[in-house]
C-alpha cells in the first residue's frame, strides 16, 4: 500500500517494439501528471514485442484511469496487473561501497546473508549485485547505511505472472 490511501500497482504491458513506443507510454503518464515509480522495458521472446513493467502509485480512480488510457494507445497489445500472489517481481541493484580491508569481512557477511554477489573488488571499493523483491533490496541497502556508498543503481521492478493463474 502506498501513502495516504494510495496503492502501488505494477503493470506488465506488451507493446509493439517500434520507435517511440517508450516515449508514447511515458508521455501518457506525464501529460496527466502521474508519477512513475519505476519503469523497465525490454524485448520479449518475440523481437517484434517489448514488455514494459511500470510501477505507479495512486488512488483507485487514478489507477483505473491509467489502465484505461494505456489500453487506448495503438502500440499497446496487452496490459496485465501483476499481483504479489499471482506473479513474480524482481529488481536488481548494483552498489559500489568504499571499504577498508577491515570492513571487507563485514560486507562479505552482509552479502552472504542476502545472497548478494560480489562482482568487483579493488583496494578501496567493493561492488555487489543483488536480485530480489523490492523489500529485499530496500533491506539490503538499509543494512549498508553505516558504510560509504559511492554509487548505487536500481533497475526498477520487472515481473511476470506465475505459470498457473489463480482465479476466484
Amino acid at each position: 500500500m502506498g501513502k495516504g490511501g494510495n496503492k502501488t500497482m505494477v503493470l506488465s504491458i506488451l507493446v509493439d517494439n517500434t520507435a517511440g513506443v517508450l516515449s508514447r507510454v511515458a508521455g501518457l503518464f506525464s501529460r496527466r501528471g502521474y508519477n512513475i515509480d519505476s519503469l523497465t522495458v525490454g524485448e520479449t521472446e518475440n523481437s517484434e514485442i517489448s514488455r514494459m513493467t511500470v510501477a505507479v502509485t495512486g488512488d483507485e480512480a487514478i489507477l483505473e484511469q491509467i489502465t484505461k488510457q494505456l489500453s487506448k494507445l495503438e502500440d499497446v497489445r496487452e496490459i496485465v496487473e501483476l499481483f504479489p500472489t499471482t506473479s513474480v517481481c524482481r529488481e536488481l541493484v548494483l552498489i559500489k561501497v568504499a571499504t577498508t580491508h577491515a570492513e571487507r569481512t563485514e560486507l562479505n557477511t552482509i552479502a552472504n546473508i542476502f545472497r548478494a554477489n560480489v562482482v568487483d573488488v579493488s583496494a578501496d571499493f567493493m561492488m555487489m549485485e543483488l536480485t530480489g523483491s523490492t523489500n529485499k533490496v530496500d533491506a539490503f541497502i538499509k543494512l549498508l547505511d553505516g558504510f560509504e556508498i559511492k554509487e548505487l543503481v536500481r533497475t526498477g521492478i520487472t515481473g511476470l505472472t506465475r505459470g498457473i493463474s489463480v482465479e476466484d
